[in-house]
């Protein structure tokens, strides 16, 4: 299937999932404003803030849809502008205190006129609220053709009622003509300022297999976000 024949089963697999069950629906959704856009250990933003939102409708089933933007800036400049995300999933408890998370999104950079879109099937697997295990996988991986596997191990520490810590560490495996495989990792410091809204301080940074593959968007960097959810 093409990348435009993709994007349209995603979004007819997100629109079935709403009709079908719209009227139990529960809908949720979330804003934000960041100094950077950090994904997998790489700025989407060329280092630039970026304004983010998103909206998901949930089943009691556990099935659920979601649309979230954001804008993005490469380096170098590929003439994408927005990116949209498209997901369709499952969530629910599988055993006592484990939770697990499965779908599949579709990234997409509208309006670019090149084949940048590119579909991943993903879980997380959660213990409690304290740690998880994120896998994803994509034939088309970063839409260059090639697979690609992610995995990323991370833990949440809450100090008191308003303060938390969280650490993760992911490595992303590449084919050879993708590029070389990494690893990347993010400490963040979160403060709750009121009941819907968030202070986040994160650090990053990426071995130097990233930063040859994502030159002068990788390594080192550091993130404040602020973020509201309704």
């Amino acid at each position: 299937m093409d990348s435009k024949g993709m994007s349209t089963a995603v979004a007819a697999l997100v629109a079935g999932l709403l009709a079908a069950g719209s009227a139990q629906a529960q809908a949720s959704g979330s804003v934000a404003v960041t100094s950077d856009y950090l994904w997998r250990g790489s700025s989407q933003t060329a280092g630039d803030p970026a304004v983010q939102a998103g909206a998901k409708l949930a089943l009691p089933s556990g099935l659920y849809a979601s649309v979230w933007g954001s804008n993005v800036s490469f380096t170098p400049d590929i003439g994408a502008s927005r990116e949209f995300d498209l997901v369709a999933g499952w969530s629910g408890a599988v055993a006592q205190d484990w939770s697990l998370d499965a779908n599949l999104t579709r990234y997409l950079y509208p309006g670019t006129g090149r084949a940048l879109d590119w579909t991943e099937l993903g879980a997380t697997l959660s213990w409690k609220q304290w740690a998880w295990l994120q896998l994803a996988h994509s034939s088309d991986a970063l839409a260059g053709g090639h697979r690609g596997t992610y995995a990323q191990l991370g833990g949440r520490l809450p100090l008191n009622a308003r303060f938390r810590l969280e650490a993760a560490a992911g490595r992303y495996w590449l084919a050879d003509a993708q590029g070389p495989d990494y690893l990347h990792g993010q400490l963040s410091a979160i403060a709750t300022l009121a009941p819907a809204w968030e202070l986040r301080a994160t650090v990053h940074d990426t071995d130097n297999a990233a930063r040859r593959l994502f030159p002068g968007n990788a390594g080192g960097r550091w993130e404040l976000a602020l973020q509201g959810s309704f």
